[in-house]
C-alpha cells in the first residue's frame, strides 16, 4: 500500500520517536503573532532559554488586535516585537507593514509543499493549500518549536474529500468548505487530516483552496491538505523560481520535484467523502457550531446588524472582487453597518488600484487596516449582546464576535447582498 502526502512529510522529517506513537518532527517554519507567542516567549525568558533555534525559519506579525487598543495588547505587541529584535528575527511585520498572519505569510512565500509548520493559532492549517502539514498547537509545544525547532505528533490519519463537479454560478469556496463541513461534523475528522481531490479543488485559484484548508480544523481536522499542481506553482514561482529564463522546461522539472509530495494512488483513507458540487447553493451557517449549514434561501429574511468581509479565511483579493462586484453601485441599508478589511497591505493596495475600495466606501462600507480582531470579538467590529452579523470568518461559536452575538458564516458575495438588503439574501447573479 502507498502512502498518503501525510505520511510522506512525517517520513522525511522524522527525527525522533520517543513511543512508538510520537513522532518528533524538524520544522520548517515556526509562525508567530501577538496574542499567543508572548506567553511562550515570556515563560523561556523565565526559564532562562531565551533563545530561537533558526532566526530565519522564524516568522512573526502583530494581527490580531492592530494597532493596540488598550495596555494590555499594547504589551503584547511590545513582548513579541522586542523578542524579534533582540533574535535578529528579519521576518517580522510591525505596524504598517503587518497583516492577518495566514494571508500575509502565504503572500510572502513561505510556505512551499512539503513543509512541516507550526503556529499556536488554531487556522494554522490554512498553509495546508500549498501540500504542507500545517498544525495549530498549544503553548508548550510553540516554546519547544521556537528552542529546538521541532515538535511532537501522533501521526494523524487522512480522510480524503473528492470535490465533483463544477462549482454553479455564485457558489465559492467558501460554500464548498461549509458543505464539507456539514457533512462530516464538527468531529467527523478529530485526529485526522482532510485530503482535498477532485476536479472543483483542480480548477480553485490558490485563495480558493486556503480558504478551504483553513476550515479543516472547524471539522475537528489536524490540517487540510491539497495536492501541490500547477496552480501551486504559479503562485510560488516569484519566490522559488530559479535565476534562469523561467522558461517552460524549468518549470516543468518544478512540477515534477512537487511530485514527491503527493499521495501515491493506493495510499490507504480512514474515510472518503464524495460531494457533487454541482448541486451546490450558497450555504450559511445556523445556530452556534459551523456544522449547523442552511442554503441562503432558506434563511433569506433573516434580520441582520452587521457585515464583516475580512479575515484569514475570505479577506484576500478574490474575495473582495467578489463582494465588490454584488456591492458596486448599491448602498448599504440604512440598518447595518458593514466593515472590510483587506487581508494584507498588498492587498489592500491592489484593492485600491482596481477601484475596489471605492466601490465598498461608496456603498457605505467601513473599510479597516488588516487585522484579526473582528474575527474574535477582540476590536474593529464586536458585537452587541442580541446583535446578528453576517460574516466571512470562520468560527460561529457563541460569543465568538462578541458576548451574546449570532454569527452566520457565508461567502463574501453573500455577506455583500445582505449588506445591501439588510438581511440574509441571495446575492444577484
Amino acid at each position: 500500500m502507498g502512502y498518503t502526502l501525510v505520511e510522506k512529510i512525517f517520513q522525511a522529517h522524522l527525527v525522533d520517536m520517543p513511543a512508538p506513537d510520537t513522532w518528533t518532527l524538524r520544522l520548517d517554519a515556526v509562525f508567530c503573532h501577538e496574542i499567543t507567542t508572548p506567553i511562550a516567549v515570556n515563560d523561556l525568558v523565565a526559564r532562562g532559554h531565551d533563545k530561537v533555534f533558526d532566526a530565519g525559519r522564524i516568522k512573526a506579525v502583530i494581527d490580531h488586535v492592530t494597532p493596540a487598543k488598550d495596555g494590555k495588547t499594547a504589551e503584547q505587541g511590545k513582548v513579541l516585537r522586542d523578542w524579534a529584535r533582540r533574535h535578529g528575527i528579519k521576518d517580522f511585520f510591525d505596524i504598517g507593514r503587518n497583516g492577518v498572519c495566514h494571508a500575509l505569510f502565504p503572500e510572502k512565500g513561505f510556505v512551499r509543499p512539503g513543509y512541516t509548520v507550526i503556529m499556536g493559532d488554531s487556522h494554522t492549517c490554512t498553509h495546508g493549500a500549498f501540500g504542507a502539514f500545517a498544525a495549530g498547537v498549544g503553548t508548550t509545544d510553540l516554546e519547544v518549536g521556537i528552542l529546538k525547532g521541532v515538535c511532537a505528533f501522533r501521526k494523524p490519519g487522512t480522510v480524503r474529500v473528492n470535490l465533483c463537479g463544477a462549482l454553479p454560478e455564485g457558489v465559492f469556496a467558501k460554500d464548498v468548505i461549509l458543505a464539507v463541513i456539514a457533512k462530516l461534523g464538527v468531529n467527523g475528522a478529530t485526529d485526522q487530516v482532510i485530503e482535498f481531490h477532485g476536479p472543483v479543488i483542480g480548477r480553485m485559484s490558490m485563495e480558493g483552496r486556503m480558504t478551504v484548508c483553513n476550515m479543516a480544523v472547524e471539522a475537528g481536522a489536524t490540517s487540510g491538505i491539497c495536492m501541490p499542481d500547477q496552480v501551486t506553482l504559479e503562485y510560488l514561482w516569484p519566490f522559488i523560481g530559479p535565476e534562469g529564463d523561467g522558461s517552460y522546461d524549468e518549470r516543468e522539472a518544478a512540477l515534477e520535484d512537487f511530485g514527491r509530495w503527493r499521495s501515491d494512488q493506493d495510499a490507504g483513507y480512514g474515510k472518503t467523502l464524495e460531494i457533487d458540487c454541482s448541486a451546490l447553493e450558497p450555504l450559511a451557517t445556523v445556530g452556534y457550531k459551523p456544522d449547523q449549514v442552511s442554503t441562503v434561501k432558506e434563511l433569506a429574511g433573516t434580520k441582520i446588524d452587521q457585515v464583516y468581509i475580512g479575515s484569514c479565511t475570505n479577506g484576500r483579493l478574490e474575495d473582495l472582487r467578489e463582494a465588490a462586484r454584488v456591492v458596486r453601485g448599491g448602498k448599504v441599508a440604512n440598518s447595518v453597518r458593514a466593515i472590510v478589511s483587506p487581508a494584507t497591505p498588498a492587498v489592500y493596495g491592489q484593492a485600491l488600484a482596481e477601484g475596489l475600495i471605492a466601490d465598498f466606501m461608496n456603498a457605505g462600507f467601513c473599510v479597516t487596516n488588516p487585522t484579526c480582531g473582528a474575527c474574535l470579538g477582540m476590536s474593529n467590529g464586536v458585537l452587541a449582546e442580541g446583535e446578528v452579523c453576517a460574516s466571512t470568518t470562520n468560527r460561529n461559536f457563541y460569543g465568538r464576535m462578541g458576548k451574546g452575538g449570532m454569527v452566520h458564516l457565508m461567502s463574501p458575495a453573500s455577506a455583500a447582498a445582505a449588506a445591501l438588503a439588510g438581511f440574509i439574501t441571495v446575492a444577484a447573479g
